[in-house]
């Protein structure tokens, strides 16, 4: 008795419970039917606009997808090196796109290298031509048993820091702009890393030993290397070099000298200069200043409102032109000193020449020197050696 009595209580709670889940069940799918409802009504209120008709009209955008205006000036601006506001100590990041960058990388690795290496090439052709047709450039009288000291030991040690400095800034920048293509696939990739890091390093701290050179020869040389009345006898002869039979008078140093010594000078400040932008960079503003120069004398219009990065650009890409430009002048010095004519490494060599070389190449400066001598003006010529 008292079972059953159990059961049939269970049996009213079940389904008083199961009675309650079907009404709840029931009332929310209503409830989804009625929010359906409303938002099909408001869908069927709103008209369907005709797709060619919703075409951006004086820069709205439809569909308020990107707001009331187009970002379409927006995107232009940016791409044009608009700057915004950032935080972070580095305020180059507030320029996210920067055109001149592409300008860069395409002249540099494009024109500027192409141009550059048929210089260079050019230059080493004309000189073998040369060599093949003129050839050694010899003593004429031959050599004597006399010698006259040309440059004292501080003159030399001013050429070779200038000179070696050179010749290893040359090597590490030509490096930068052909290693990868010429070093590259013949020592690895290994090798070339290693060698380019240190190649970085001679660059950067020998730099200032070319500076100082730069000073130093300026200082010794500048008032030899005026310019002088012989000097356009000497032009219009060629300086001798054309010609077994014709030895144009000079000073300590002829015209031809004269012209590497100048455009040592002068391409090697602007070196030093691009190239000081270079190792500090964003602290400089040649280029701006430079043009606005230009401006006031040429009544010229160049950009003079220029930023850091494109001071920096413009810095790299002339950098690297003046520096071609001064190996291409540096390589036909090093040729007729060396091969190129006889007796003349001599000068920087162990500071004293033959005689007869001095005469044949800088007689006015062989009779300025016998004179302080105390010997005659006019000496006997030195007999060749037997």
């Amino acid at each position: 008795m008292n079972g059953m009595a159990i059961a049939c209580f269970a049996q009213r709670i079940g389904g008083a419970l199961l009675s309650r889940g079907l009404a709840a069940l029931v009332a929310m799918a209503l409830g989804v039917m009625v929010l359906q409802g409303a938002g099909t009504s408001a869908s069927a209120q709103q008209p369907v606009g005709d797709p060619a008709a919703e075409a951006p009209v004086q820069g709205q955008v439809p569909g308020n997808t990107l707001g009331t205006n187009s970002d379409t000036e927006l995107w232009r601006a940016v791409r044009q090196g608009v700057a915004g506001n950032v935080s972070i100590p580095d305020k180059n990041a507030a320029t996210l796109v920067q055109s001149e960058g592409e300008l860069w990388r395409s002249l540099r690795n494009g024109p500027l290298a192409l141009y550059a290496s048929w210089a260079l090439l050019a230059m080493v052709v004309v000189l073998c031509i040369f060599f093949a047709i003129r050839g050694r450039i010899r003593i004429e009288h031959g050599r004597s048993d006399r010698k006259i000291t040309r440059f004292a030991a501080v003159e030399r040690f001013g050429h070779w820091l200038l000179a070696s400095s050179f010749i290893i800034l040359a090597l590490t920048g030509l490096n930068v702009m052909y290693g990868r293509y010429v070093l590259l696939p013949v020592i690895g990739p290994d090798a070339f890393g290693a060698m380019t890091l240190f190649g970085k390093y001679l660059h950067n701290y020998l730099a200032f030993a070319f500076m100082a050179g730069l000073v130093i020869i300026f200082a010794m040389w500048v008032r030899h290397n005026l310019p002088h009345s012989t000097d356009i006898k000497w032009i219009l002869q060629g300086g001798g070099i054309f010609s077994k039979k014709l030895h144009p008078p000079a000073k300590k140093f002829n015209a031809g000298q004269k012209m590497i010594f100048w455009l040592t000078i002068l391409c090697g400040i602007s070196i030093s200069m691009s190239g000081w932008s270079l190792l500090f960079p964003y602290t400089t503003h040649f280029f701006s200043g430079t043009f606005g120069a230009v401006n006031s004398v040429f009544g010229t219009e160049l950009p003079t409102a220029l930023t850091v990065l494109q001071e920096q650009q413009l810095a790299s890409l002339w950098h690297a032109i003046m520096s071609v430009f001064l190996i291409c002048v540096i390589i036909a010095h090093i040729y007729i000193g060396s091969i190129g004519m006889e007796g003349a490494f001599d000068a920087m060599g162990s500071g004293e020449v033959d005689l007869n070389w001095a005469k044949e190449h800088h007689s006015l400066w062989v009779e300025e020197v016998l004179a302080r001598q105390g010997e005659e003006k006019h000496p006997p010529a030195a007999q060749p050696a037997e």
